[in-house]
């Protein structure tokens, strides 16, 4: 089949302020091209909430499975023969598999990663929260993300995982080589080598971890995912390895981004700001219209199953398709005036944590601990203040989230 790619559209993929701000370039596309053949990211990109949903809710069509496969056959034989570790880590982790495997691991997460076990750990947040700002109140200034969005959630998980707290450093930088790599557009081979060493690193540490804690349980998440494999249920030491990994990455990486967009976008809106301030109670609404104005992760992507049409245009089996979860949730004809930051938005069916059977199984979590986070900053730190006007943001097409943001106070 012969695509039609615009040069100027995929120009403005990789263009330097695409990820100072993506917005502008998804409604452009949206517009012209809402179902886009892209030849800077070889695959299909949808940018309306209706397509995204549609993407998301159908693992006939749109398969989770093989995505890693098919994304390194981009590179050449020899270079991806070097990479088949990688490939088979993510081919058993359960983001990456559709029913019947994913039905039985994802029932089996739930049983140890319920509402209750989250809901447990307020105190345990709150706590970490402000021994945070403790550290940095006497200096009156701070790196909201290097001292406060990224170690509460990476605290929170390894705290709930059972991680010495010493070993937390080597497992940031493990997990910013990892994210790298699920951040790509296209394949690039030192990328994904230095993810995959991190991937190999990590799950021998993992691996030497459960063994110390069969020997010497301890009351928390991690033993429940081991109690779990021990009971014959189907959860094997790879596949419990794979759940540690996406808790300890991907679920961290979705918090610290959403606490650090969030306090951007109240720093720049003062309005808003304001009414937070003075109404804590609507911290719950506000945390979920952050979200959708901008969300923690930009895109999903499936790898199509059969041949069908969508938007139009014929999509051929054993393509990409990357779902704009970003561009989806700035839809005007699901979310009216969409640029527009609104604490009473109404029907806020937003899906910044996905949609479906791979709904994000941290979502209560990432909630919890960004309505904490906020509603804390801005009760202690009234006088928060942005220390320059250019957020610096990472380069990473699937994780939207800040490198530094200096504040003062």
């Amino acid at each position: 089949m012969t695509f039609k790619p615009n040069p100027a559209i995929d120009d403005l993929l990789h263009a330097s302020g695409f990820f100072t701000n993506p917005y502008p370039v998804y409604h452009q596309i949206r517009s012209e091209d809402p179902v886009y053949w892209s030849e800077t990211w070889n695959c299909w990109i949808l940018t309306r909430y209706a397509d995204v949903v549609a993407v998301l809710r159908d693992p006939h069509y749109f398969s989770s499975a093989g995505r890693i496969t098919l994304f390194l056959n981009q590179l050449p034989e020899e270079a991806r023969a070097t990479l088949r570790p990688l490939d088979e880590h993510f081919s058993a982790q359960m983001v990456f598999q559709d029913p019947p495997d994913h039905t039985r691991l994802r029932g089996l997460v739930n049983k140890a990663f319920t509402s209750r076990v989250v809901e447990a750990i307020r105190p345990q947040i709150q706590t970490t929260v402000d021994v945070l700002l403790d550290a940095v109140q006497p200096s009156r200034q701070m790196d909201l993300i290097h001292d406060f969005a990224y170690p509460l959630p990476a605290i929170t998980i390894a705290e709930m995982l059972g991680v010495p707290p010493e070993a937390r450093d080597q497992f940031k930088q493990w997990a910013d080589d990892i994210v790298a790599f699920l951040g790509t557009g296209r394949a690039k081979l030192d990328v994904l080598e230095l993810g995959q060493r991190s991937v190999l690193a990590l799950t021998d540490w993992l691996r030497e971890l459960i063994a110390q804690r069969r020997y010497s349980p301890k009351a928390d998440l991690l033993n429940l995912l081991i109690a779990t494999e021990e009971q014959g249920d189907g959860l094997g030491e790879a596949e419990l390895i794979g759940i540690c990994i996406s808790l300890l990455t991907a679920g961290h990486e979705t918090t610290t981004n959403l606490i650090g967009n969030g306090l951007l976008a109240l720093l720049q809106h003062p309005a808003q700001r304001r009414q937070l301030q003075y109404n804590p109670d609507l911290i719950v609404a506000a945390v979920e219209e952050l979200l959708r104005y901008d969300s923690p992760v930009q895109r999903n992507w499936r790898v199509v199953k059969e041949e069908l049409q969508l938007g139009g245009k014929q999509i051929s089996r054993g393509q990409l398709v990357f779902a704009m979860l970003g561009a989806a949730n700035r839809d005007p004809a699901q979310f009216p005036d969409p640029d527009r930051l609104d604490f009473h938005r109404r029907d806020n069916r937003h899906v910044a944590f996905g949609y479906g059977i791979h709904f994000c199984v941290g979502a209560p979590l990432a909630r919890l601990e960004g309505q904490i986070a906020i509603n804390t900053i801005l009760r202690r730190l009234p006088g928060l203040r942005l220390a320059n006007e250019a957020p610096v943001w990472l380069e990473n097409m699937a994780f939207r989230g800040l490198k530094s943001l200096p504040v003062v106070f």
